[in-house]
């Protein structure tokens, strides 16, 4: 049984800036704040790790209570940002879940730094939730690796056997999708739709390095032979 775990944000869609505005609302809400005093960056990163660098970088501890006052207040922005932005599901993304959602030797899940309430928003709003039926999210790990482990258990969990890690294929769209992918001994797929070019992925060094999805027949060699 093979195992593709997805990143969602600059792989699978784009939302127009729905979750990262509807992140730094919430984050200014909570922290008593007017406006942002640092520059910062949310592609391959996990929720929890930004709300927590966000803290830091303005002098503030992440407590527990914050981190659910925050979460109620993002969530609640992402719902209404989603419909009001430009978004869309990716070029080719939709063909390649259909195919590979047609096959029983391959599981689909998730592996991406949204919390997992904001993963089915998003993916729901996009009409391609459906597709996964598990994954390892943002909620608890401010570091992605840890979040890609929770996946493969996951994965496992679900299948009801051990996945061998040969048999797991990370896809995402940045460098730390990479990077995660070799903690848990997996294959990386690195595909350039997000906000890092095809050079700074390849010096990541994934398995295989992409344009886009478009190209089902090139995925489904890579995974299946």
């Amino acid at each position: 049984m093979k195992v593709c775990l997805f990143d969602i944000d600059g792989t699978l869609i784009t939302t127009g800036m729905a979750g990262k505005d509807a992140m730094i609302e919430a984050f200014l809400k909570v922290a008593e704040l007017t406006e942002l005093e640092h520059i910062f960056q949310v592609s391959g990163k996990t929720d929890r790790g930004i709300f927590a660098e966000l803290y830091e970088l303005h002098g503030q501890t992440l407590n527990e209570d914050a981190w659910h006052t925050f979460l109620d207040q993002y969530l609640g922005g992402l719902a209404t940002n989603l419909p009001q932005r430009q978004g869309l599901v990716l070029e080719g993304v939709a063909a390649l879940l259909a195919k590979l959602s047609q096959r029983d030797d391959v599981l689909l899940g998730l592996l991406t730094g949204n919390v997992e309430k904001g993963a089915a928003l998003k993916l729901g709003h996009y009409g391609i939730h459906e597709y996964f039926a598990f994954g390892g999210f943002g909620d608890h790990h401010p570091n992605r690796d840890d979040v890609a482990r929770a996946a493969l258990e996951a994965a496992e969990v679900f299948h009801g056997e051990t996945i061998s890690p040969n048999d797991v294929y990370v896809i995402g769209d940045t460098p730390n999708d990479v990077k995660c992918a070799r903690s848990i001994g997996a294959k990386a797929v690195a595909v350039a739709t997000g906000v890092f070019s095809e050079e700074e992925l390849e010096a990541a060094k994934p398995d295989l390095l992409l344009t886009n999805l478009a190209d089902a027949e090139a995925v489904t060699r890579f995974i299946f032979g």
